[in-house]
């Protein structure tokens, strides 16, 4: 995996930290990877 570096929102972080705290995701960077790779799907899906 390669390190990518991103600047968000203090809200996105929070919201992020939220769905941590609920357990949802284990981590933050899991949980921005689960989302990066359902946007990239839906964006293929879309232009297909």
């Amino acid at each position: 995996m390669k390190v990518v570096t991103v600047h968000l929102p203090e809200p996105y972080l929070e919201a992020i930290d939220e769905l941590v705290r609920r357990r949802l995701y284990p981590n933050r960077a899991e949980a921005i990877r689960m989302a990066v790779r359902d946007f990239i799907r839906e964006e293929v899906q879309v232009s297909e």
